[in-house]
């Protein structure tokens, strides 16, 4: 393991910006019929955010639990909020979620 010394993770620390982080879980509405064009919707709109930079990261979850996904954004908690109650899943009661302020370094991603 590569050693890392106090005065680097103080350096990189300092760099950190801050983010937001969205858990996304599923509702007793999510077994209901004919969720899965409102789902699309939901999909499509999450690809329109992330060319926006606005939704930097996004994972889906389908481990069979409520989680349903995990979403890191750029925008402040308000802002955040603004675009989670948009969005199609969570207007039609298919989705709830979690917003949480994180901090992370910009650039960072999922290896290829």
């Amino acid at each position: 393991m590569t050693t890392v010394t106090d005065e680097f993770m103080k350096e990189r620390l300092a760099e950190t910006k801050p983010f937001t982080a969205v858990i996304l879980k599923k509702t007793s509405h999510y077994k209901m019929p004919d969720v899965f064009s409102v789902i699309w919707e939901h999909g499509g709109r999450n690809f329109s955010l992330k060319a926006e930079g606005v939704l930097a990261i996004v994972c889906s979850i389908n481990d069979g639990t409520e989680a349903s996904g995990i979403g890191i954004f750029t925008t402040d908690e308000e802002q955040t909020r603004k675009i989670m109650e948009e969005d199609p899943g969570v207007k039609a009661g298919i989705f709830a979620y979690e917003i949480h302020p994180t901090r992370s370094f910009p650039g960072s991603c999922l290896p290829a």
